[in-house]
């Protein structure tokens, strides 16, 4: 059976062998690269590729680790090879072959394998859960030094692996983190000590997502949300990006976004955030959590107004002039779209210049995403105004070339209300098209290539 590696290491081979070697040699070693096959016993029977951790079931099979917990995880019962029904799950570590197979890998590393490492072993739920109560009672008593100490252990065991992290978010690590988070920010004034705590947590947290309910509600408390602002505000670029990704995942609840709307500091420092990028995954999160704030009910249209006053429609569009991230565009354009749902907002977008020309730009320019909300929100704007207000817009679209726009939009598809919104504004606009409009040849290039 060939080894993954050595087709690619062949391939290679070939191309050096034209500029550094030739001849009798070149032809040798291709030949030992092509000879070079892996033990049968080295293989596992549901990857059939080299075993990293073997381990033996309870019908004497030997599988891969990774491999034998996907299947068993998979919901199936019995051993692979034999279709045997296993008699117990568990999985005992073939040491003698994985010495073999290491022993293997460093008699051929001329070859250019790699000797596998000596995996850690896998944590046991009986572990984690005596550390989780650990944790909870160094909470009740405040114990920052004993805390700490179990946080690291937990997050050294998620770093070892994937299976780890399965093993500890099962055993109900976020719920308890949480609770941790939740006491020690309401004990805690912030020193060097307790900051370092809450930040460890965070960042311990930020894997175990999605949270359970439970894990919300202790992170959607007063004293925690006050927390997570602070961190926001006075945080380093880690803690902020744990802090505003916790708070993207309490504002996915409808339920905590309530909550989210009452903390004091929180819409300032969002718009801190979008406003003076730090890095485009705390950008993005920042731009998640107020599309989620100005788009629950039953308070929508009073947050919409909150960040209207904090100026942050001419923020968005001065992001969509610089940014050339897709992702971010996205989240600048569902925002927009969404503080164009007052009419606060819509004043403000139309007091700006740039407003109109920005979102025909946007259209089939940046993805399907993008042009839905860019016409979206053309067409909040040109609807929603006052007749002279109606008609300046339109014209002003007309200018831009917003009619060939959505022509094309209808024609290359998109989603219903966009095709919607679309034809009506075309119907809007068709009255005063004459002499008005203008093409620019770029948004026409590869007009066949889908988004």
């Amino acid at each position: 059976m060939g080894f993954g590696w050595r087709r690619r290491r062949s391939a290679a081979g070939n191309n050096g062998s034209k500029k550094q070697e030739g001849g009798i040699g070149g032809d040798r070693r291709e030949l030992e690269l092509q000879e070079l096959v892996i033990p049968n016993h080295f293989v596992c029977p549901i990857s059939l590729e080299l075993m990293r951790d073997p381990v033996t079931l309870s019908s004497g099979i030997t599988y891969d680790r990774e491999s034998i917990e996907r299947w068993l995880e998979a919901g199936n019962f019995t051993c692979p090879l034999t279709n045997k029904v296993l008699s117990s799950f568990d999985q005992v570590p073939n040491h003698v072959l994985r010495c073999m197979i290491q022993d293997w890998c460093t008699e051929n590393c001329r070859h250019g394998v790699n000797r596998i490492p000596t995996p850690h072993v896998p944590v046991a739920p009986s572990e984690v859960s005596e550390v989780l109560l650990g944790i909870e009672g160094a909470s009740r008593h405040v114990d920052h030094a004993k805390c700490a100490e179990l946080v690291g252990k937990i997050e050294k065991w998620g770093g070892e692996s994937e299976r780890n992290r399965r093993c500890i978010v099962a055993n109900g690590a976020a719920s308890t983190f949480a609770r941790a988070f939740d006491a020690f920010a309401a004990t805690s004034n912030y020193s060097q000590i307790g900051a370092n705590l809450l930040e460890e947590i965070l960042s311990a947290l930020s894997w175990m997502f999605p949270l359970d309910t439970e894990a919300h509600h202790y992170l959607a408390s007063q004293s925690s949300l006050h927390c997570l602002v602070w961190l926001l505000k006075n945080g380093d670029t880690e803690a902020k990006k744990h802090a505003i990704l916790t708070l993207k995942e309490l504002s996915c609840d409808e339920k905590q976004t309530e909550a989210l709307a009452d903390t004091e500091g929180l819409h300032q420092q969002l718009v801190e955030l979008i406003e003076h990028p730090i890095s485009p995954m705390i950008t993005k999160a920042s731009l998640s959590v107020t599309f989620n704030l100005i788009s629950s009910f039953p308070r929508c249209d009073e947050e919409r107004l909150v960040f209207v006053e904090m100026s942050l429609v001419s923020k968005l569009l001065e992001i969509l002039i610089d940014s050339s991230d897709k992702s971010v565009c996205e989240k600048v354009l569902s925002v927009l779209h969404g503080l164009m749902g007052c009419e606060q907002g819509r004043e403000k977008a139309y007091a700006n210049l740039l407003t109109i020309p920005i979102l025909v730009k946007k259209i089939l320019r940046v993805s399907a995403t993008a042009t839905e909300f860019a016409v979206l929100s053309l067409w909040r704007l040109c609807k929603h105004e006052s007749r002279d207000h109606q008609e300046r817009a339109l014209v002003e679209a007309l200018q831009v070339g917003a009619f060939q726009k959505l022509l094309l939009v209808l024609q290359v598809g998109c989603a219903v209300e966009a095709k919607e919104k679309a034809t009506e504004l075309l119907k809007l606009m068709n009255p005063y098209r004459a002499g008005l409009e203008c093409t620019e040849s770029a948004d026409f290039k590869n007009l066949k290539r889908s988004f």
